[in-house]
């Protein structure tokens, strides 16, 4: 049970990896500091925050508190990130830190307890803490490519008014194991 948790963790958590990703193929360097008001956030200042999170999160996951004394929070929420190339370089470097964390848990670690802000979460909680965290933050990074592209805007999903066509497709194909990513919906 445990592994196939750990396992299902890790599909989802690259799924959405993967949602974000095919939003920054769509988008001119200039979309990445797009900004909708001087309030709102930019997808770059989403990603630098995704980024300082999951660095603080996840490094030294089953030792040290996921709140990291050196986190910056505030600062995770300013115009930092000047270029894609910063941008994809933190955001993979968020990414690799969260899975090479994933990949220290096993059934023997996996009842450890670990703390976050000095609160205590089982292992599964810290991961279900993020695995929700991250879709809220990809998404609002779609949202934006969406506003930003307009009518250029590629779905990444099942395009409107495709939902039968799609599934007559994926039925047409009888029962099968897949990774849900395929349909990425």
């Amino acid at each position: 049970m445990k592994t196939e948790y750990l396992n299902s963790v890790k599909k989802q958590f690259e799924y959405y990896k993967a949602v974000g990703e095919r939003t920054f193929e769509q988008l001119d360097e200039k979309d990445f500091f797009w900004q909708c008001n001087e309030d709102s956030n930019s997808i770059a200042i989403i990603v630098n925050h995704l980024w300082g999170n999951m660095k603080s999160r996840w490094t030294n996951f089953l030792t040290a508190d996921g709140e990291k004394n050196w986190r910056k929070r505030d600062l995770e929420f300013e115009s930092v990130i000047k270029t894609k190339n910063e941008l994809l370089d933190k955001w993979n470097e968020g990414w690799k830190c969260l899975f090479d964390a994933l990949g220290t848990i096993n059934e023997y670690n996996f009842d450890t307890k670990i703390y976050i802000r000095n609160q205590e979460h089982s292992i599964l909680e810290a991961i279900n803490r993020q695995l929700m965290h991250y879709p809220y933050h990809i998404g609002q990074i779609v949202y934006i490519g969406k506003m930003v592209k307009g009518n250029q805007w590629k779905s990444l999903t099942i395009s409107k008014g495709k939902s039968n066509q799609f599934n007559t497709e994926k039925f047409s194909k009888g029962k099968h194991k897949g990774h849900f990513s395929d349909d990425l919906d």
